[in-house]
């Protein structure tokens, strides 16, 4: 299980890496290199909830602000927006700067789960894992790269601490308490920053546990909770000061429950499984699966109970073996309970069934989970062809082969379809919505109203030159998540107004505007309308 061992070579000291090592790191390269392409092309298209996050990295670097939560809510953390703000400091408010950090965030996971992989599995079924993960359609990058809050950061935090348990339970770990506290600390930064990983916690928490569990009455215990409060400081002593239901638990069940009715579990159940497993693993496109595309979705919860299965039955074949031995299937149940759980979460709510395209992304932390789920596929394939099984054997090896091949050509297939056609109409409206803002940045209006989809989009795009105020398509307030810029439009003598053409919003906005000399539009930018009146529009007043 060894990655690379020394070689002295003319005096230097170099690592070697050996063959599955070598291939895994030329997928992992690919992988990069694919998506820093992507990223410096700000594909896939930015939106108002990534430029929230990238106009708090602003305020961050300017000083102006040190936001806890992710503004207008009371639950997601800001770390993607202080890892952003060095970036944003320097080169400005720009999408590349904002992904940049998410792009690292990547590479770190890719080698986390490689090593892991290796450490409980085999080093060519390591590197399977990393090709099948370098590959990336629009849904999966979209969760990688984009700055939405939580995702990219809690995988590698979540794979950091398995492999610490491994470790730990091996005895390859020498400043042990210090690994402890690290551990402790990554749970408190994940908690912070997105609670959709709270089951990979929990699991984690309880392998951790199981390897140092006497360990843990002593100081190793009270420097991992020492590690957690570290790490979720920010979210504790915002808490504390927060009033009575404006809590993270309150605001969190609030949002949760408030969906509408509860579908029957048989919609939540196809939802999540034939769409939202799908999706989060590459197998769709971002506009939905096809029947023949669903296959996997139907497949995951068998895979789920086979590899539990199987790590169970190494778990008591290794009775007598060392801790370290016994670790890997104990870290292996790990991950097919965290995915499990995650997906139990996700079927309860009523999203699953209602909007499944659109909520599918709270299932990409299931990634984790994808060398226990593949497993027994290739444990099965291997065996087939080595001729080591019956005739029983080799039919099921033949068919884990066929599902390994099948779910390395579906995932390459949309990559490639994204690639070749999905990235051109994301550059379209990625340049519709700078034409805009520079539109606006150079002749104004410089305080407008517009959608949400468009507010903060359009702030962050004209570094705050241009500020909007969120409205709703019949022209009431909207979901303005930072006060000060609908305070500031609200201030303004003659606001202007930013609206799609033939949009609900414009068509009402006409309709107040009637025979007046001002209703006809400055002018059409990017599939936009700005219209500027004399006086303003506010029928909420």
């Amino acid at each position: 299980m060894v990655v690379s061992h020394p070689e002295q070579h003319r005096g230097r000291w170099r690592p070697r890496l050996d063959r599955p090592a070598l291939v895994a790191l030329l997928f992992g390269l690919a992988g990069v290199g694919y998506r820093l392409i992507l990223t410096l092309y700000t594909v896939p298209v930015s939106n108002s909830d990534e430029a929230t996050f990238g106009l708090a990295a602003l305020h961050i670097a300017q000083g102006r602000e040190r936001p806890v939560f992710l503004y207008g809510q009371h639950y997601m953390g800001m770390l993607e927006s202080y890892l952003a703000a060095p970036l944003v400091a320097v080169a400005g408010p720009s999408w590349p700067a904002l992904r940049l950090p998410m792009l690292a965030l990547y590479a770190v996971f890719l080698y986390l789960i490689h090593r892991l992989t290796r450490r409980l599995c085999a080093p060519w079924f390591a590197a399977f894992v990393v090709g099948l993960l370098a590959l990336g359609p629009e849904r999966v990058v979209r969760d990688q790269l984009t700055v939405v809050g939580g995702r990219p950061e809690v995988k590698p935090a979540v794979l950091l601490m398995l492999l610490i348990t491994v470790g730990l339970a091996a005895g390859t770990v020498h400043r042990r308490r210090l690994a402890i506290a690290l551990f402790g600390l990554l749970v408190g930064l994940a908690a912070w920053s997105d609670w959709l990983i709270l089951p990979y916690l929990a699991v984690a928490g309880l392998a951790l546990l199981w390897a140092v569990r006497r360990e843990l009455l002593g100081w190793s215990g009270l420097l991992l909770v020492a590690g957690f409060v570290v790490g979720a400081a920010p979210m504790i002593y915002d808490n504390l000061r927060a009033p009575p239901g404006a809590d993270s638990l309150s605001v969190f069940r609030a949002v949760s429950t408030k969906a509408g009715p509860l579908p029957p579990w048989s919609e939540r159940i196809r939802g999540g499984l034939l769409e939202g497993v799908p999706l989060a693993h590459g197998l769709c496109p971002v506009d939905g699966c096809g029947r023949w595309q669903q296959w996997f979705g139907l497949l995951y919860p068998v895979l789920l109970v086979v590899a539990a299965v199987l790590a169970v039955v190494a778990y008591r074949r290794a009775a007598g073996a060392s801790r370290g031995e016994r670790a890997r299937p104990v870290v292996q149940l790990a991950l097919v309970a965290g995915a499990a759980l995650t997906l139990l979460s996700y079927v309860r709510t009523p999203l699953a069934a209602t909007s499944p395209l659109d909520n599918a992304r709270y299932l990409s932390v299931l990634q984790l989970s994808l060398p226990a789920v593949l497993w027994p596929l290739w444990v099965a394939a291997v065996a087939c062809w080595r001729g080591t099984v019956g005739a029983l054997g080799r039919l099921t090896g033949a068919l884990a082969t066929a599902v390994l091949a099948a779910l390395t050509a579906t995932t390459l297939v949309i990559t490639v379809l994204f690639a070749t056609t999905g990235v051109r109409a994301s550059r379209t409206e990625e340049r519709q919505a700078r034409e805009l803002a520079g539109a606006l940045r150079a002749n104004g209006p410089h305080e407008v109203y517009g959608d949400y989809w468009t507010c903060n989009r359009l702030i962050f795009n004209a570094d705050e030159t241009v500020v909007c105020g969120v409205l709703d398509g019949d022209l009431s307030p909207g979901r303005n998540r930072y006060l000060p810029y609908w305070r500031q439009v609200g201030r303004a003598e003659r606001p202007g107004y930013v609206v799609e053409v033939d949009s609900p919003m414009e068509r009402r906005l006409r309709r107040l505007l009637a025979d007046r000399p001002d209703a006809a539009p400055v002018r059409e930018v990017g599939g936009y309308r700005v219209y500027h009146p004399d006086t303003p529009v506010r029928p909420w007043r």
